[in-house]
């Protein structure tokens, strides 16, 4: 089960109460106030982690409560901390205060820290209340009370390419043959229910890149249509998105509507994903059908097309070099490389040697009759 939405209910821990007391031994009559103070609140804290994909573990616990400081005792002995919450949450959460609508921060390293709600600071003992006119002092603070509040986690899932593209066009295959993950494969639409992570590898170049793939989109998923626009905000932050594209037209629609249609549902979720630069894969181009159409689909849409099948094989390892020399360009196109330049002294050859020719060549003297 994937669940990237849910609302948490959490609570601080209370400071300890202050101690009075007083120092009590022999042969010390006036041992003077030795109450400790009382301990801190544990807090409630967002962990980022790589172990976690999705926020399942606070759909069935949505309350969490840290502990409470100690009180503090005598013989000047502060109180302990209280425990804290740690909630471990995968990577791209976003926190919002459910109560407020304001946004409050995002988890995006390994790591991180968010501190949710802070706890209650202890109270202090009867040792900081003595002065030189009241010597022994009976009064000791209580701990204060922790934060608490309702938050909401959103997982937006990290990313450097988005895959989208209609049901049964073939993006659970292209994900199986790119990247580790092992998404659901099946000859019906709609075999992906929940979005999937993984990573395209490239061992000669120690490099790696993510890819996302989200359920497939239909026309009018803007008005809760199949799966709706639920997943996309797991592509709002890659840097490419990969549009694939049935070329052969195997259920019987245009490649050409279905990329108009995925455009619009796009721009209707948030135009600024238009923005971003895109690529297209033409796929089942082992078809007949598909050469016609890709020829058509050319001609009607400026748009970088690379050509694959996911059934043969083909056109794959061109498609992962394109996807990571664009990841790494900023989502642009590779630049081809400049023609070699000719060294300075090959073009000041053919000067040097006219002018060593006129120099050679002897000069003329005309001769002018003297008119009487």
């Amino acid at each position: 089960m994937f669940v990237d939405e849910v609302v948490i209910k959490v609570r601080a821990g209370d400071g300890g109460n202050g101690c009075a007391s007083f120092r009590r031994e022999k042969f010390i009559p006036f041992g003077g106030p030795s109450g400790g103070d009382g301990g801190l609140g544990g807090d409630v804290v967002l962990l980022g982690s790589h172990d976690v994909n999705n926020l399942i573990d606070y759909k069935f616990k949505p309350h969490w409560d840290a502990g409470r400081g100690e009180n503090g005792r005598s013989k000047d002995q502060n109180g302990a901390g209280g425990r804290p919450a740690v909630l471990k949450v995968p990577l791209g959460t976003v926190v919002t205060n459910e109560e407020t609508g304001a946004a409050l921060g995002e988890v995006t390293q390994e790591g991180q820290r968010l501190v949710l709600c802070k706890g209650g600071t202890g109270g202090w003992g009867n040792i900081h209340f003595k002065t030189s006119t009241n010597r022994a002092p009976r009064r000791a603070n209580p701990g204060l009370p922790g934060e608490h509040g309702v938050f909401r986690l959103v997982l937006k899932s990290i990313a450097d390419v988005g895959l989208v593209g209609y049901p049964n066009a073939g993006k659970s295959s292209l994900t199986n043959h790119l990247t580790n993950a092992h998404p659901k494969m099946a000859p019906y639409p709609f075999t992906t229910l929940q979005p999937q992570v993984g990573v395209i590898e490239f061992p000669d170049r120690y490099e790696r890149i993510t890819l996302a793939d989200v359920p497939g989109l239909i026309e009018g998923a803007h008005e809760n249509r199949g799966l709706g626009h639920r997943f996309l905000r797991h592509i709002e932050r890659c840097a490419l998105l990969l549009l694939i594209i049935d070329m052969a037209g195997v259920d019987g629609r245009s490649p050409e509507d279905d990329y108009k249609h995925l455009l619009a549902e796009l721009k209707l979720y948030d135009p600024a994903l238009l923005k971003k630069p895109r690529l297209v894969a033409a796929n089942k181009m082992d078809l007949p059908e598909a050469a016609a159409n890709l020829r058509s689909f050319r001609r009607k849409h400026k748009v970088d097309v690379l050509e694959i099948s996911c059934l043969n094989k083909e056109g794959l390892a061109a498609l992962q070099l394109e996807l990571l020399r664009r990841v790494r360009g900023g989502g642009k196109p590779a630049k081809p490389r400049p023609a070699a330049r000719k060294p300075a002294g090959a073009k000041a050859a053919p000067a040097k040697k006219a002018k060593a020719a006129a120099k050679a060549k002897p000069k003329v003297v005309k001769k002018t009759r003297k008119v009487r």
